[in-house]
């Protein structure tokens, strides 16, 4: 049996409970795991109940048990369940981790009056048995004749059930008589407590199995199997559908703890336009889309979920991996190709507001498989599609979804909560078919232009700015996509920046570091659009400075500023936790919000004031907001410089006194003072000598002599790749033999390989992380800037080596593993990798 055939409520709440953090499932033992049989020695359990409890067992906070009320060593016996099955015998009296009720000799001798007084009733009626057990007493009359055994048990119940001090369970043609207090439903109180449970389940058939259904509350889930009045919620038939019931469960819990097969990240190609973008894996699966805009709810999270999570998928409908994929040259637009089959992928720029419009062309001269399988709100709301002659309506949404798909005859199918569809298509040599994902309008109807057209226009608007850029002579195809890329992650209505397109994909697989960096900090989204103007764009930058302008609109003053901000340049909302999520490759928690928008980072002001140094340069003026903003920066630095805080890696320990936070803050007042200088404006009172005192503060106390290194912080030892800015802001000649041995002391700390690692201390929070490609970006701008040519080439080559096939680079690198991390595509890699190509062209 398949779980399809279990009913689709119950196939609900397994999935919703496979997701708790700590999973209890427990199942009693006689016509649960084992069909009931006439000779009660006889009862073996299904092999593959037997299966999927042991493979539950070995799955992380999972645990499992059988509760029976035969005695232990029978059930164990008998069973011969694994022992990472936990056994529970005599109703709850016996367990394999320990006899819980030490009898004491009051209840020793009430046991063998009981044992004695059962022998002389059932003495001389066939067909009844005793089983005796360390705490109670059954008595069995399954195999005798009817009548014979109704008037035993009459005699039980008329007398050593009345008995002080005695407990009774009943059960099918059997009762039980205990010298303890004690129930299935005491039992299952105490696994769960034992092992700390945050949901159970159990499953039963007899009536002693009730009062463990009575327990059960909240996220926990009872099946009762067979016939008969219960207080479970969801029922079965027989035995076989136990074991139905068991491996869905295992195969959801394995799937949210440890993620289904995901693609390396640095493979996944980035669609976008000028307000959203989404995410495609290498063989054409919509993996990642959020709307209404990219820091919203997604749409499909199968990135981050499986495709459980949502996702539109188009393959050939015999399979074959594909040839391979590419962007169309100088533009967002993605192709798919296997040997009879190219999709073709774009996100429509110039759409109407408050609409994400993904085209989705299929074409070749094969048949081709569809799945349309959308999970608004992280698949938490309920989704139904509605077939229509056109296409496909979401219903069940707050913002409105619709896929226009004329001439496709869709298949829907229910989960119980949210509908697939599914179609086969043969697309013509000349008739290509075409599928538009409309996100945020109800329209169903045919485009004003031909998919041709729209598909040019599409490409114009990223080649048109392509063209326009200078592109050094060093990898200039690459730098060219980091650009676009870059271009990609630009809110260009709000000015707002992104710092990657997704959120919570893993600095360590498997592991808790997972951030949403869908936002726009102001440090990161600074130091990305100074590198668009490098390349000779300034629009990016001039966009950014009207969304900073309009944040600082609303603060007290400057120096309130927050790390980070929404793309509209709101605060954030708290940071939450999608708990339904199981994250990449099982990396959890999935995180939405980021608690460092409550952080003190000094270091934001000088990438502002670095950014207007270099488009005053570019414009050739430098203009008055811009010189407001200036001022607004370095007034922020008077005011705060000499504080703690948490600087750019965000830690979430106490602040502290850092290197290069300190660094930033001279690096805010040089740049004022020298922006002033080269376009007559006046420098206020107190620029100067303060510029000198940051300095003389940053020599004194940041330099350590132990480690012959300028550390992390004034308080430690410990390096970091940040506090490189000391040389190469320009606060000390690069030449400075204090540089020169920090890039070594850092180069024999944080290098490995081809990457460099932030630091290597204790931040606070438990596992580890890859290297940045950032911080190889620093490291080689350090080797230049020492006269280490060779080294910077050499360690620039493999930090484009690390690039995906279609050019896109995530976070990190870990150069153990091989494997690419972090949140993805991610500007600081890309504004990094086209810095160093820039320098190294010279």
């Amino acid at each position: 049996m398949t779980a399809e055939a279990l009913p689709a409520e119950l196939r609900r709440a397994i999935m919703q409970i496979a997701r708790t953090p700590r999973l209890l499932v427990a199942c009693d033992y006689d016509g649960t795991l084992a069909p009931i049989t006439a000779n009660p020695d006889e009862a073996r359990p299904l092999p593959e109940s037997v299966g999927a409890l042991r493979s539950l067992a070995a799955l992380h906070e999972t645990t499992t048990a059988v509760i029976s009320g035969r005695a232990l060593r029978d059930l164990a016996t008998l069973s011969r369940l694994p022992a990472e099955v936990h056994l529970v015998g005599s109703h709850g009296s016996e367990f394999d981790i320990g006899f819980v009720h030490a009898l004491d000799a009051k209840a020793r001798e009430l046991h063998k009056r009981l044992e004695a007084e059962l022998e002389q009733l059932v003495l001389d009626v066939p067909g009844v048995s005793l089983e005796v057990k360390p705490a109670s007493i059954a008595v069995h009359v399954r195999r005798a004749e009817q009548t014979a055994g109704r008037r035993v048990l009459e005699r039980v119940h008329s007398g050593p059930s009345t008995w002080y001090g005695v407990s009774v369970t009943e059960g099918k043609e059997v009762v039980e008589l205990s010298v303890v207090q004690t129930d299935k439903g005491n039992a299952l109180d105490t696994l769960r407590h034992q092992v700390g449970a945050t949901a159970a389940i159990f499953l039963g058939d007899d009536v002693t199995d009730e009062k463990a259904f009575a327990r059960l509350s909240g996220p926990d889930l009872g099946i009762k199997v067979g016939d008969g009045e219960s207080l479970a919620a969801y029922r079965v038939p027989d035995t076989m559908d136990v074991a139905t019931v068991l491996a869905f469960m295992l195969e959801e819990r394995r799937n949210w703890l440890y993620g289904e097969q995901a693609p390396p990240i640095e493979r996944i190609s980035m669609l976008a336009c000028e307000r959203s973008v989404a995410l495609l894996t290498p063989d054409a699966r919509l993996t990642w889309l959020c709307h209404p805009g990219p820091d919203a709810p997604a749409v499909f999270a199968d990135l981050l979920g499986g495709p459980g999570a949502g996702h539109f998928s188009i393959k050939p409908a015999r399979n074959g991996l594909p040839l391979g994929q590419r962007y169309l040259p100088n533009t967002m637009t993605v192709e798919t190709r296997w040997s009879r089959l190219l999709v073709t992928d774009y996100l429509e720029p110039e759409s109407p507001a408050h609409e994400t419009n993904l085209v989705r062309v299929i074409a070749g001269d094969t048949e081709a498989q569809v799945t349309f399988a959308p999970r608004p709100e992280f698949g938490g709301v309920q989704v139904r599609l509605l077939p229509e002659h056109d296409g496909l309506r979401v219903l069940g949404t707050s913002e409105p979804f619709v896929l226009r798909s004329p001439g496709v005859r869709w298949e829907i199918e229910s989960d119980g909560m949210h509908d697939t569809a599914t179609a086969l298509v043969r697309p013509a040599p000349e008739r290509p078919v075409v599928l538009e994902l409309r996100c945020g309008t109800t329209n169903l109807g045919p485009h004003e232009l031909s998919e041709l057209d729209r598909r040019a226009r599409a490409g114009a608007y990223w080649s048109d700015w392509a063209s326009t850029l200078q592109l050094p002579e060093i990898e200039p195809d690459l730098v060219a996509r980091s650009a676009l890329t870059l271009r990609g992650l630009v809110d260009t209505e709000t000015g707002g920046v992104m710092a990657a397109a997704t959120t919570s994909l893993p600095e360590e697989i498997g592991g808790v570091r997972n951030w949403d960096y869908r936002y726009c900090w102001v440090r990161d989204a600074a130091m990305t659009v100074r590198e668009l103007v490098h390349l000779g764009s300034i629009a990016e930058a001039e966009g950014y400075l009207r969304w900073l302008h309009g944040v600082l609109g609303t603060l007290a003053g400057p120096e309130r500023l927050h790390p980070l901000y929404s793309l509209a340049g709101t605060q954030l909302g708290a940071e939450a936790v999608i708990d339904s999520l199981p994250g990449y490759k099982g990396s959890r928690p999935v995180r939405v919000g980021n608690l460092a928008n409550h952080q003190v980072q000094l270091d934001v002001f000088g990438p502002v004031v670095e950014l207007i140094v270099i488009l005053a340069a570019k414009r050739g003026e430098l203009h008055d907001d811009d010189w407001q903003l200036v001022r607004a920066m370095a007034e922020a630095v008077t005011r705060r410089w000499d504080e703690p805080d948490h600087g750019i890696w965000e830690e979430r320990h106490v602040p502290r006194h850092r290197v290069y936070s300190r660094v930033m803050c001279w690096q805010t007042l040089d740049r004022a003072i020298k922006l002033a200088e080269t376009y007559g404006r006046e420098i206020p009172a107190g620029w100067l000598e303060l510029r000198e005192t940051i300095a003389a503060d940053v020599l004194q106390h940041g330099w350590n002599e132990e480690v012959q290194a300028f550390t992390t912080a004034y308080d430690g030892t410990d390096l970091d790749a940040a506090s490189l800015f000391v040389g190469l802001s320009g606060l000390i000649d690069p030449q400075d033999e204090r540089f020169q041995s920090t890039v070594t002391a850092i180069e024999a700390e944080l290098r490995s390989g081809s990457t460099v690692y932030r630091y290597r201390r204790d931040d606070g929070l438990p596992g580890n992380e890859g290297g940045f490609h950032l911080c190889a970006a620093w490291m080689i701008e350090a080797y230049l800037l020492t006269g280490r040519r060779t080294e910077a080439k050499e360690l620039f080559e493999q930090l484009v080596d690390a690039a995906g096939p279609t050019g896109l680079l995530p976070e990190q690198y870990d150069p153990i593993a091989e494997r690419s991390l972090g949140n993805h595509p991610q500007a600081y890699s890309h504004l990094g990798l086209i810095r160093c190509a820039m320098l190294l062209s010279g």
